[in-house]
């Protein structure tokens, strides 16, 4: 790791941009290993010290204090042991790039739309522990609460690996804040997640297929409220993926920010024609309502949160809601592994 940054700071290393992407690349794969293992080793030889110095302690307060920092530390030892082996089973040849998240509000009206916008809220969570840096390039409000859609662009190592388990769609069922009756409703939102493409990945888009539409942008989850028509829809139509970006104040920016997450969605939907599986990525994904969903969210009458796909479930709900998923995805990630091996069997 420390050749390729020597190699990051030569005076020529921009020279070639498809090489000088390959090293950081490889870098950023080396540090996404290592600073785990650092933090892990670290906190072990840490916690081991304050043991020592409990033991040698007389007063029976401080040495509570220093077993209970130590335990502490012993956790956090643990939960980078745990990204040790979750990154083990990110192997496939996008895991290590960016993604690109949508969240859509599904059947349900505001119950879904602020559905939508607790998911918004429970990824965000979930990128800021990880420390992945997180763009919103599009943001459309719901009517009365919540979104009815959202673009982002998640950045971090292994941001794709690590997101891509959570496609598909998400069901709640709770009492209703906005039911007079205080009746309970259930509500869905889907989240699609493809990878941003590495530049030497070739896509096809002809001119003459897409159509541009230009608005202006508005609402919570802009950087800027224009007064301007800087932002940017854009239709494929042989597929009828639709994307659009209103993060920049420049219409210029915003169509490409648009055009390379247009380049990404495409590059899965013929990725999904090529393998004859519709039901992933931007195929035969159904209906946003019920039968469908691949995770449900519990909160009356009891709470309960489970993975119809991995049949993983917990009770803590709200650490779920506040972007603990890591047992979601650890299992998806281990049952894939399984079927890709052939020791696994389907759903």
């Amino acid at each position: 790791m420390t050749e390729l940054d020597e190699r990051a700071i030569e005076p020529d290393f921009w020279n070639d941009p498809n090489a000088a992407r390959a090293v950081l690349d490889q870098a950023n794969r080396h540090r996404a290993v290592v600073q785990p293992f650092d933090k892990a080793r670290s906190s072990v030889e840490e916690a081991a010290l304050l043991a020592e110095l409990a033991e040698a302690e007389e007063d029976e307060a401080e040495k509570g204090r220093a077993l209970e920092e130590a335990r502490g530390l012993l956790a956090r030892a643990e939960k980078a042991a745990r990204d040790l082996e979750l990154q083990a089973l990110l192997s496939e040849r996008f895991d290590i790039n960016n993604a690109y998240l949508t969240l859509h509000a599904g059947a349900g009206g505001t119950e879904s739309c602020d559905w939508a916008a607790m998911l918004f809220r429970m990824y965000r969570r979930f990128c800021e522990e990880r420390d992945f840096a997180m763009e919103t390039l599009e943001y459309s409000p719901g009517e009365e609460a919540g979104l009815r859609t959202v673009s982002l662009l998640v950045s971090g190592p292994m941001a794709y690996g690590y997101l891509k388990a959570e496609r598909g769609v998400h069901r709640l069922v709770r009492i209703s804040p906005f039911d007079a009756n205080k009746r309970r409703h259930t509500s869905f939102a889907s989240l699609d997640v493809v990878a941003e493409l590495d530049e030497d990945v070739e896509v096809e888009i002809r001119e003459e297929d897409i159509r541009v539409d230009t608005y202006r942008s508005s609402g919570a989850g802009g950087q800027h409220v224009n007064t301007t028509d800087s932002a940017v829809r854009i239709t494929h139509a042989p597929t009828g993926i639709v994307v659009a970006c209103q993060a920049e104040r420049s219409q210029h920016k915003n169509r490409s920010k648009a055009m390379s997450m247009l380049k990404a969605k495409i590059y899965e939907y013929n990725m999904d024609q090529k393998r004859k599986e519709m039901e992933r990525f931007y195929g035969k994904k159904g209906e946003i309502a019920w039968g469908s969903q691949i995770r449900s969210y519990v909160l009356q009458p009891y709470t309960m949160v489970k993975d119809h796909r991995t049949k993983t479930e917990t009770s803590n709900v709200n650490a779920v809601l506040d972007g603990d998923l890591s047992m979601f995805i650890e299992a998806w990630l281990k049952r894939r592994a399984l079927e890709k091996s052939g020791q696994g069997g389907g759903q």
